[in-house]
């Protein structure tokens, strides 16, 4: 039974048509794709020009990066998979380019009359090129002489002498826009053989051969004389086509084909046409007229028919490809081609199967069938089964599957479950191949294991596997690196590999190619494969390779090995002085054995007088031999040695030259630093430091000093400090503020040296010793005297004039004396000043002075003087009594400014603007009233007083009065008007009360200033005017700007004041910039780089403009000058107290200045406030840092100070920080006191090390920033013994001793000297032998057996032999290991904190004596075993182990070492507990806060538990008051603070407070002095002592954040934006200070992070409005007092909530339900309610007058929850505007809509047929369907009109769209009622129009009694008797009436309604119940309505 195929593959099949042609610039990337389909493995074969090009590849892209011309041609590509082949149709390809014209140039020669034919020069190009030709630079056109045939020959025809000329053509490439231009071809003519030329054909036609529909053209061109006259024409088979010497013909067929003939005539000649013939061959490409079907199933050894026909012009050429191999390669007889069927083949074999492609091709083109044979009937078998494979990781694995079969065989490979390759599987790294073999590359460790082969075709499966094994890849895991080891070491190259474990490896070394194998000895081994050489030397340098082979791979690396040494040591090394410089020396040298590597550079060393050696040239040039040493000191001895360094290091140095002294010199250079400065105004003190050493050039002597007066050429007076030490003068007994120049010069025995440049100095100021000369005092008028004086003689002011002081004061009170500082004037010239504004006529003391800096010179003599007379002021108290017909009294006083002697008085009056009536009375001085008599009866008159003084007459006082009239109070003015408003001024214009009989002698205006929130102040008295009588205009001066103002006024005369006017309108003044500076400028804190202030804000009356404008300017700059001023804006803060400047420097003076600012512009500055930034740790680190190797354990080291820029504080001192390099611990440090201390020898070093040397500057704060590393090492010294002697072979002859180098060695080894003698001989008779440096070990030979020998052992450097290691030694070969030490124990006394002291006693030696002991320790609790001390000596019994951690527990054990090894260990220990010690760390102060006035809060960090070193026991705190001026500590104080030590002046002059419980962490400081600053530092205690301090913290006490928040807080609610909050202060007590404000925090409820805002309030304000707040919101409100120190803690919240205020507008208003009567309105709630609502107001009203009328309907709709209204007495068609209100306390603002009541567009229309039955109880509606409008329909609805109601209204709503009837009980109708119906349909777009109106029909048939004819009579008899009597009422009413209203006659009336709608009893407002029901009839001949019938559900109706 046959299998099914699993698997299935498809035949690879061509996609896609593909580009039969591509044209490509050259240089580009040409692209060529082979689309086909079919099952994978797809693979491509590409041909050009049937020519491989490249091989199978799965890539269906070719591509050429960079196109040449030689790449162009016809493309094929082959597709292949397992099924077969196919090919895919040719692409040409073309290469577009443009080459280059010949460069030669062409001549040719015409006869005139012929035809000229120049050529195109030849040009390379793709495609043709269009060409221009040219003649002499002009561009030729052709005509019908000139022609440019196909071939871009240029033709002139009929050639004359002007044709002559240059010709060149322009070739243009189309395709790749490049243009060539071709040499020149010179035509020249020759004269005519004829005028007339016969016809002849210059360029006949070409046969031509064309595709059928491409265009053809024909070309012929003739030439003749006259040309004028020639025709070209074209003939066909005797039939003429065309004319011109072009044919074409633009889509040519078969039937084109023929023999075209161009004839050429003159058309007035007689002369025989000529004649030229071309064939034109019209050609079609093929086309198959029979093909093959895709697929053709063939049984074996039968016949099958492959059909492939095709037809063309020509005939096409048929050929057969198999799988893309053409048949006639194969040669398979049974493959028959005929041409008649095609294909044949004969008895079919399973090998036939596959892919046969017939190919048609002729010149035309070509075209293609392809099928696939599938020959069936042989089920599939293997012929090449898979085989199991072993493959290395990373190699690739290969199985075969080759099966036959037909159909030819599917292949799948799988492992497991999965299919990892088939016809349409594909996995990364697995291939199948079209072998059918599987493919695995890369292979790695997860691809083990069994794959199998499927092979299945339509005759059955079959499958067969294989197993994969993955070996590991061999590859070299650690290659050799090259290395360079120094001679004599051993040199390992370590070579490791990684392998599979199931294979071998080995390894094999070679250098050079020569194999390396290990030697007898072991100098060279092989060990796990690296490879390992001793006793290196110059034989073993290579490069040598490690191998590695295995079957799983082979790996090789090489690295090489160079050995190396040391360099010799230069010999023959002199020193000889340069003739040519007396400060130089000139060495030499010979040049020493580099050591095999080249020399890098040689190191010369001097000394110095003796001093230690130190670099001098530190590279010279390892090619020279001699040296010039230049730069030294005279009088100075100096040694010379030198070594040479190459990359192994340093040689040995030179032998030492012998010493040379230079000469003595005068120093080079003056002394330094040189500071003059005036101490008295008689001396000055002159300070200096002593030149560089360097310049001394001998032993400093002394100095000189000379001086003189600057700028004068006196002689200089000297002064000789014989003293080298002294380094200051002071120069005494010099004049007064005078200049001199100074220079100070140093001197040696050699001489004096250079001066230093002159340095000036003043002595200092005087004060002036003689009174300004020549004083004048004189008074020129009533206030002011004039001073003129000359200055006092130059040599008097003894120093700077600062200027005079006019000194003037009264007579009588000398204390109230008036200054006048005037500044100088020109020396020399006569001063003149002025003190004015002093009292008129009053005697005055005048006299001046001149002023230093120091102070004031004495005054000159006073001078008395009087100030002029002047006239005097007005009169006081005038007024009037007596008043009859024809006299009156007037009275007045003394003027209260006499200004002089009163002489008298004048008095005038005259008949009011009566001039020639004025009369005059002069009276004496005495005369204080006057009988004015003779006047007229009541007439107004004018009177005026004026007092008299020798100056003239005063100010005059005036008033009017009425004889027989007495005066009375003035009216009040009215009228008032503001205007020219400025910010501090404004105009009143006014209309005057009434005078009262009298002149106007004062107006008074008051204002009063309007807040912003309405409250307004009390009025006040903002102007006054007197003696004015007339005015109606007055400037008030002096407002405050940007504020509200109203004014009233007021006038007076002699009798009183009038009242008040009427208040003016509110005006603002206009905007100013502020008039003050905010007060209490207070420095806060200071931090090192910043200052925090804070001040008293200008209250909101003074800001002079909006508040949001307002903001404050700090101006900050240093005191010193330095530094450019910063300014600071605090913007949009008007409120704002406070502000932190960053970025400053620290331990600097600043001063400090604020101003307020606006929009308008700033405000005056503030005072000055000087402050200081804190002290900092220096920013800089010293300079100049040079260390010297004094010797071989001491450095000198010697540096600069810090600059002042630097120094950020007082320096109290240098700390040198110092560490062996390389080593990992911190470095130590030593402290050089003081700031003056420059320099610091360090001791106790080790020897020959290198140092890396810092030093850092430190305050009180901290330290600095250390100095760049110096590296530096130690001088040689001789070495310490060898350690770890031992003898490990031992025999009766012979032994070897072993030995490791000294622990210090002090400087390079040089070797070693082994000493040895019998312990029973003379000590003095050694035997010694000397080894190199390198020597480790050394074999002494010729001893004697059994006998006991002493041996030592001694390193040399070059300094000499140092301590020796001495060991006894048994010549025995009985040896064994020694015993441990035994009872190792730690008595109780040995026990100290760091360590412990051992105690042991020595165990036996084992016949070989000890060498030395081991100690190990161990840390308790989980410590390992550790090794502490590695050589402690054999012969102690005792041994202090240091380097121990306090209050800790170890364990120690211990082992002997002899010649023979290690002992077994010991007995441990008992655990032994370190003791205590004082703490390492203190606490770290994190912050000081002041908590009251007189007490601080000190919070701290624990120290680390690592720190504590035994148990905290507690804390201690000291403070102590600090000075007012400073905040440092006196510098021993520091000192001892930086020494890390519970300093003396803490416990002596600070207090403490212990903390005595270590878990606490703050604590409070109280008791303190109010007002002070105090200094804080911490210790942490335990019971052995204190750690040391910690940073100090100052503070200042005296001010602390309030304790309490504010009492009694009451919040208000004031409006819906105000709350208003009032307060009681903190009590006095909780107030730690002076409380400046309150800040008044405030949010709205359960959103304090999004709305809290802050409001600023500052005392005396215990009120406060917060305003613009949300309308009835909740709010908390909590207040903090807060002064200088801060705020105090917050009140608990408050809360209020504000008051409701009208809403916003409702969210949305929508309508639905829209019919031509009535609408469905609904709305939103507003947004922001603002309060409870209360309802809604909806108003409607028509857009259009409906019927002449226009009406307002007004509904209230009360309750909050219904949003909806249904309206239902509309007009159909007409627009009605809406309008929506909500309601709370008020209305709000309405939402706005229009309506058309009509259907909307896309409505369904009006149901048809409407009908109705009725039945005994029930009435049916029925109807049918209308148009649907523009969407199904969702329903209908039922509309009913009562006959009482008069309106539409829902009956039954929502029927289902299909309903078309519906039936209503009659109990829903109403009695005697009759109703009419309509129906309504639905859809999406809303309601259609409705149905026609059924007829009315009765509820029931029963009339009512009040419709019979009767009742009806009645009723209308007794209404006319109501209406006559009514009409009569009327009548008589109106005679009474007044006034008679009349009509208006307008046409449209105005109808309003308001109804509300309380939906407090029902849930709904339905639709169809009648709920809202406002009917609206009109009556036509008044136009108004009846009131709406109330409907049940409280409509009411106003």
């Amino acid at each position: 039974m046959r299998q099914k195929s699993m698997v299935k593959e498809v035949a690879p099949y061509l996609r896609g048509g593909g580009t039969r042609q591509q044209v490509v610039l050259e240089g580009n990337r040409l692209v060529l794709t082979c689309l086909a389909g079919g099952s994978w493995p797809l693979q491509y074969f590409w041909t050009l020009n049937n020519t491989n090009i490249t091989d199978w590849t799965p890539q269906y892209r070719l591509s050429i990066p960079s196109l040449k011309r030689t790449d162009a041609g016809l493309y094929q590509c082959m597709v292949r998979n397992r099924m077969g082949a196919v090919i895919h149709r040719r692409t040409e390809v073309q290469v577009a380019f443009l080459g280059s014209f010949s460069a030669e140039e062409q001549r040719k020669t015409v006869t005139q009359g012929r035809a000229a034919i120049i050529s195109q020069p030849p040009l390379a190009s793709f495609p043709r090129p269009l060409v221009t030709w040219y003649k002499d630079g002009h561009k030729i056109i052709p005509n019908n002489r000139i022609a440019i045939t196909l071939d871009n020959q240029l033709v002139v025809l009929a050639t004359t002498a002007a044709d002559a000329g240059r010709y060149h053509v322009e070739a243009v490439n189309e395709m790749t826009g490049e243009n060539v231009t071709s040499p020149a071809v010179y035509l020249s003519t020759s004269d005519p053989e004829s005028e007339v030329v016969a016809p002849t054909i210059v360029i006949g036609p070409k046969d031509t051969t064309v595709v059928t529909g491409s265009e053809a053209t024909l070309e012929c061109i003739a030439n003749a004389r006259p040309v004028d006259s020639l025709i070209v024409s074209w003939k066909r088979d005797g039939r003429r086509l065309a004319s011109g010497h072009r044919l074409i013909i633009p889509a040519p067929t078969s039937s084109d084909t023929g023999l075209y003939v161009c004839e050429a005539l003159l058309s007035n000649s007689t002369a025989k046409p000529v004649e030229a013939r071309a064939h034109l061959t019209v050609m079609e490409p093929p086309s198959l007229t029979a093909q093959p079907k895709r697929k053709i199933f063939a049984d074996l050894d039968r016949n099958v028919d492959i059909p492939c026909l095709a037809t063309g012009v020509p005939q096409p050429r048929i050929e057969w490809f198999k799988d893309a191999v053409p048949l006639s390669k194969l040669a398979n007889p049974r493959y028959k081609v005929t041409a008649a069927t095609g294909l044949t083949v004969r008895r079919v074999q399973p090998g036939d199967g596959g892919i046969f492609q017939c190919l048609a091709r002729n010149a035309a083109g070509e075209t293609q069938a392809h099928t696939q044979l599938l020959v069936s009937s042989a089920a599939p078998t293997f012929t090449f089964p898979p085989s199991d494979q072993t493959v290395t990781d990373g190699n690739t694995a290969l199985f075969t599957c080759q099966t036959t079969g037909a159909p030819k065989s599917a292949i799948a490979w799988s492992k497991g479950s999965q299919v990892l390759a088939s016809g349409s599987v594909q996995v990364p790294r697995f291939t199948l191949l079209q072998s059918g073999g599987l493919e695995i590359q890369p292979i790695s460790f997860q691809d083990s294991g069994e794959y199998t082969c499927i092979a299945s075709n339509s005759e059955g499966t079959i499958n067969a596997t294989a197993t994969l094994t993955v070996w590991s890849r061999t590859v070299i895991s650690v290659p050799p690196t090259d290395r360079r080891v120094i001679k004599g070491t051993t040199a390992i190259l370590h070579c490791n590999a990684t392998h599979d474990p199931r294979v071998n490896i080995s390894f094999k070394w070679d250098r050079g190619g020569v194999l390396v194998l290990p030697t007898s000895g072991g100098r060279v081994s092989v060990r796990q494969g690296s490879l390992t050489i001793g006793q290196t030397w110059s034989g073993d340098i290579g490069d040598y390779t490690c191998t590695v082979t295995s079957q799983a791979g082979n790996d090789s690396r090489s690295a090489r090995l160079e050995v190396i040494e040391l360099p010799h040591s230069p010999r023959s090394l002199t020193a000889r002085l340069n003739d040519s410089d007396s400060r130089s020396v000139l060495l030499s040298w010979l040049r020493p054995f580099d050591g095999n590597s080249p020399l890098l550079y040689y190191l010369l060393e001097l000394s110095e007088n003796n001093s230690p050696w130190k670099v001098y040239l530190s590279e010279v040039d390892p090619a020279v031999t001699a040296v010039s040493v230049g730069g030294l000191t005279p009088a100075r001895t100096y040694q010379f040695r030198l070594c040479a360094v190459n990359q192994v290091g340093r040689g040995q140095y030179s032998a030492e030259t012998q010493r040379l002294m230079l000469r003595e010199e005068a120093p080079s250079a003056p002394p330094k630093n040189i500071v003059a400065s005036g101490r008295t105004n008689q001396s000055i003190m002159v300070q200096w430091q002593p030149p560089p050493e360097p310049q001394l050039n001998g032993v400093l002597r002394g100095y000189v000093l000379r001086y003189r007066l600057a700028g004068l050429p006196g002689d200089y007076q000297e002064k000789n400090i014989s003293s080298p030490e002294t380094n200051y003068c002071l120069l005494k007994d010099l004049i007064i503020w005078t200049q001199y120049q100074i220079q100070v010069a140093a001197y040696t025995g050699a001489g004096l040296g250079v001066y230093s440049s002159p340095v000036t100095e003043y002595t200092l100021q005087g004060v002036p010793t003689a009174p300004p000369q020549e004083v004048e005092v004189v008074a020129i008028n009533s206030t002011t005297i004039r001073f003129t004086w000359n200055p006092p003689p130059q040599q008097f002011i003894n120093g700077i004039n600062q200027g005079y002081k006019l000194l003037v004061w009264p007579e009588q009170s000398p204390e109230d004396a008036t200054v006048v500082t005037i500044t100088p004037d020109y020396p020399g010239a006569r001063h003149t000043g002025l003190v004015s504004g002093l009292k008129k006529f009053t005697w005055y003391f005048g006299s001046t002075l001149c002023f230093t800096t120091p102070g004031d010179g004495p005054r000159s003599i006073p001078t008395l003087l009087q100030t002029h007379e002047d006239t005097p002021g007005p009169v006081h108290h005038l007024s009037f009594t007596e008043i009859l017909d024809t006299s009156l009294r007037v009275s007045w006083t003394e003027p209260e400014d006499k200004n002089g002697i009163i002489t008298g008085y004048v008095l005038w009056w005259e008949v009011s603007g009566v001039e020639s009536s004025r009369e005059e009375r002069s009276l004496s001085n005495t005369t204080l009233q006057y009988q004015l008599t003779g006047l007229t009866s009541t007439t107004l008159y004018t009177l005026q007083v004026a007092a008299l003084t020798a100056a003239g007459r005063g100010v005059v006082t005036s008033s009017t009065i009425s004889t027989g009239v007495p005066p009375e109070l003035p009216g009040a003015p009215s009228n008032l008007v503001i205007s020219n408003i400025s910010p501090r001024t404004a105009t009143l214009r006014f209309r005057p009360g009434p005078d009262g009989k009298t002149g106007i002698s004062r107006w008074i205006v008051e204002g009063q200033v309007v807040k912003e929130d309405g409250k307004e102040e009390a009025w006040s008295v903002v102007y006054q005017k007197d003696n004015q009588p007339d005015a109606d205009t007055l400037e008030i001066p002096n407002l405050s700007p940007f504020t509200q103002y109203r004014f009233r006024m007021q006038q007076v005369n002699i009798v009183g004041s009038s009242p008040m006017s009427a208040p003016s309108r509110v005006i603002q003044t206009l905007q100013a910039a502020p008039d003050t500076h905010p007060s209490n400028l207070t420095l806060l804190s200071a931090t090192q780089t910043s200052l925090c202030f804070s001040w008293k804000p200008l209250p909101e009356s003074e800001y002079n403009s909006s508040p949001e404008t307002v903001g404050y300017r700090l101006r900050v700059w240093r005191t010193d000058g330095q530094g450019e001023d910063r300014t600071e804006n605090v913007e949009g803060a008007g409120g704002t107290t406070e502000v932190t400047l960053e970025g400053l420097n620290p331990w600097t003076q600043y001063q400090i200045q604020i101003q307020a600012y606006n929009s308008i512009g700033p405000g005056p500055w503030s005072n000055t406030v000087a402050v200081r930034t804190a002290e900092s740790v220096p920013s800089g680190s010293p300079v100049n840092v040079t260390a010297e190797a004094v010797s071989s354990s001491r450095i000198l080291l010697t540096w600069s100070a810090l600059s002042l820029a630097q120094k950020n504080g007082a320096i109290l001192g240098y700390k040198v920080l110092y560490s062996e390099k390389d080593s990992e611990g911190p470095p130590s440090v030593q402290v050089a006191k003081g700031e003056g201390s420059l320099s610091l020898v360090l001791g106790a070093l080790q020897k020959y090390t290198v140092y890396v040397l810092q030093v850092l500057a430190y305050t009180q704060i901290g330290d600095g920033p250390p100095s760049n590393p110096i590296l530096l090492r130690t001088k040689e010294d001789v070495p310490g013994p060898p350690v770890r002697m031992v003898f490990p072979e031992v025999r009766l002859s012979s032994v070897r001793v072993v030995w490791q180098p000294p622990t210090n060695p002090n400087g390079i080894i040089l070797g070693y000297q082994i000493s040895y003698r019998l312990d029973s001989r003379d000590p003095q008779r050694w035997t010694t032998v000397e080894v190199g440096s390198n020597a480790r070990q050394f074999t002494v030979t010729g001893l004697s057996p059994e006998q006991t020998y002493v041996f030592q052992l001694t390193a040399r450097t070059a300094v000499g032999w140092g301590k020796e290691q001495e060991a006894l030694v048994v010549t025995t070969e009985r040896r064994e290991r020694p015993q441990p030490p035994r009872k190792l124990s730690v008595p109780q006394d040995g026990v100290e904190s760091r360590c412990v002291r051992l105690h042991w006693v020595t165990g036996g030696s084992g016949s070989s004596p000890l060498r030395y002991f081991t100690l190990q320790v161990k840390e308790l609790p989980s410590g390992d075993w550790n090794a502490h001390t590695a050589d402690i000596p054999h012969n102690v019994t005792t041994w202090i182990a240091d380097r121990l951690k306090p209050f800790t527990s170890y364990k120690f054990r211990m082992l002997a070492t002899n010649d023979v090894g290690d002992s077994v260990l010991s007995k441990e220990t008992e655990a032994v507990t370190t003791l205590q010690d004082v703490p390492d760390d203190p606490p770290v102060i994190l912050a000081v806060k002041p908590t009251t006035t007189t007490s601080v809060l000190v919070q701290w960090k624990r120290p680390s538990d690592d720190s504590i070193n035994g148990m905290l026991t507690g804390y201690r705190l000291y403070y102590r008051e600090l000075p007012v001026n400073t905040s440092t500590f006196t510098e021993a104080e520091v000192q001892a603070t930086r020494n890390n030590t519970t300093s003396a002046f803490i416990t002596t002059k600070s207090t403490f407070k212990t903390v005595s419980s270590a878990s606490l962490t703050e604590f409070e400081l109280t008791q303190l002095k109010k007002f002070k600053r105090y200094q804080i530092v911490m210790t942490s205690y335990n019971i052995i002592g204190e750690s040391p301090p910690s940073t100090p913290v100052e503070v200042s006490v005296g001010e602390a954040a309030p304790s309490v928040a504010p009492q009694s807080i009451r919040v208000s609610a004031v409006s819906p934006s105000i709350l208003e909050v009032t307060w009681d202060t903190p009590p006095l007590e909780t107030q730690n200070g002076l409380i400046q404000g309150y800040k008044i925090h405030y949010w709205e409820r359960d959103k304090q992070n999004q709305s809290e805002k802050v409001k600023v309030i500052f005392v005396p304000d215990t009120r406060v409005q917060l305003t613009n707040l949300t309308s009835y919101t909740p709010y908390l409100v909590a207040l903090t007092a807060f002064n200088t120190a801060g705020d105090g803690p917050p009140s608990d919240p408050r809360g209020a909530r504000t008051l409701q205020s009208a809403p916003s507008q409702p969210s949305y208003l929508s309508f639905s339900e829209v019919t031509g009567g009535s609408v469905n309105v609904s709305w939103g709630a507003p947004l922001t309610p603002n309060g409870q609502l209360e309802g809604y107001r909806v108003i409607y009203q028509p857009t259009a007058p409906v019927q002449g009328v226009s009406k307002v309907v007004t509904v209230d709709v009360r309750g909050s929850w219904q949003r909806w209204l249904k309206v239902r007495d509309l007009t159909k068609g007409a627009t009605y505007a809406f309008s929506l209100q909500a309601l709370t306390v008020s209305y709000g603002p309405p939402i706005q809509a229009n309506i058309t009541a009509q259907p909307v567009q896309g409505s369904p229309g009006s149901p048809m047929e409407m009908s109705i039955t009725k039945t005994s109880s029930a009435l049916t509606i029925h109807w049918t369907e209308g148009d649907t409008g523009a969407a199904p329909v969702t329903g209908y609805v039922i509309e009913a009109r009562p006959s009482d109601e008069g309106v539409w209204d829902s009956f039954i709503r929502h029927l289902p769209p299909s309903s078309r009837s519906v039936s209503v009980p009659l109990e829903r109708l109403r009695s005697g009622i009759s109703y009419e119906f309509r129906v309504i349909a639905v859809n999406r777009y809303g309601y259609g129009q409705p149905s026609t109106p059924s007829t009315a029909l009765a509820a029931l048939s029963e009339r009512p009694f009040y419709e019979e004819w009767w009742f009806l009579l009645v009723m209308a008899l007794v209404g006319l008797i109501l209406i006559l009597v009514l009409v009569f009422t009327l009548l008589l009413h109106g005679h009474s009436n007044k006034y008679k209203a009349c009509g208006t006659g307008k046409h449209v009336s105005t109808a309003e309604e308001s109804v509300t709608l309380d939906n407090g009893g029902f849930t709904a407002l339905e639709l169809n119940s009648r709920t809202l029901n406002t009917k609206n009839s009109f009556l036509k001949k008044n136009g108004t309505r009846s009131p709406p019938r109330p409907s049940p559900g409280g409509l009411h109706y106003s």
